[in-house]
């Protein structure tokens, strides 16, 4: 049994076949299935079941397969042990993002490009999503760390938070609206929103988590017209007269500046209300396994993405981490 073939027959699984199987690996289809036949003639049982259009695990298969990818990722974790003494990372790093997550306040692509120039070896799987599928995938070992809009007042077990941001959520609304009557208006009050038709982040979003708690809290449950996950779309929804937006303050506002600039031919200008009696805070935060990451290439990703963090973002680096409880 070799190790290329427990990883074949990885590969086979999580394509579903052995045509994307056999591109993936850059290897000729015909070559792939004779190795994982030879694996099964070692074995002495057929570990895949060839008799449906897509390519599906054996009873035994289904048995082998953690031991396989166990196998696997100890002979990962042995290559980048070693690469680490040596000064060289290698392997992969998965980073979740929450779609608009740090806005202007943190440039996310900058830092990476940064961090690949002085690891040039070590591949980044950048992948976006909402906060709670990858706070199941951080448990889940999917991703090594995340930048997420925690969708809890505290982090579930097993993870660790370090706060990114922290600001108050606000409403943006045509300058017409009667949440503007006062002149001087600059917040609104919960309550002023419990009929209005509002535009927010899916669920599974920090920002949605933090206004269905607080509504619930007041005794309503919040009336969702319209939902994006970019929040510039929010914003050019609620300039159609279309709902209240509701976002972080400060996010969205190169959608908001778009939007006053159709002002000039006639189209609403925005104005932005903080949501106070109570206030609403959305946070943006760093999370990642309280047992740390997994492999020296995540873990040297974390410390320089922390350390960058605490740069670029002095006051939110005083506050100590937040480990699950």
């Amino acid at each position: 049994m070799e190790l290329r073939q427990l990883r074949y027959l990885v590969t086979v699984v999580e394509e579903g076949g052995f045509t994307r199987a056999a591109a993936r690996l850059h290897l000729a289809q015909p070559g792939l299935s004779a190795q994982i036949r030879q694996l099964e003639q070692e074995l002495g049982q057929p570990l895949l079941d060839r008799s449906h259009r897509s390519v599906t695990l054996t009873e035994t298969g289904r048995a082998v397969l953690p031991y396989a990818r166990a196998a696997l990722a100890a002979a990962d974790a042995v290559r980048e042990t070693v690469d680490a003494y040596t000064g060289l990372l290698r392997g992969r790093v998965s980073l979740g993002l929450v779609s608009g997550a740090t806005g202007h306040a943190f440039d996310i692509a900058s830092f990476l490009a940064d961090f690949h120039d002085a690891h040039p070896a070590l591949e980044i799987a950048l992948t976006e999503d909402s906060s709670e599928r990858m706070q199941a995938a951080l448990l889940a070992g999917e991703l090594d760390l995340a930048l997420l809009g925690p969708t809890e007042e505290v982090p579930p077990p097993g993870l660790s938070f370090q706060t990114v941001i922290d600001v108050p959520l606000a409403v943006l609304a045509a300058a017409g609206d009667p949440l503007f009557e006062r002149a001087d208006a600059t917040s609104v009050s919960l309550a002023e929103l419990r009929d209005r038709a509002l535009i927010c982040l899916p669920r599974g979003t920090g920002v949605r988590a933090a206004l269905e708690r607080a509504c619930k809290r007041a005794g309503f449950p919040p009336r969702i017209a319209f939902e994006a996950a970019a929040p510039d779309v929010l914003v050019q929804l609620a300039a159609r007269g279309l709902g209240v937006a509701v976002l972080p303050g400060g996010e969205g506002e190169e959608g908001h500046r778009e939007a006053e600039g159709g002002s000039a031919s006639g189209g609403p200008t925005l104005r932005t209300l903080t949501i106070v009696d109570p206030g609403i805070r959305a946070r943006i935060a760093l999370a990642w396994r309280s047992a740390g990451p997994a492999s020296p290439a995540a873990k040297a990703l974390l410390d320089s993405l922390r350390e960058r963090l605490r740069e670029r973002l002095p006051a939110m680096a005083e506050e100590p981490e937040t480990p699950a409880g």
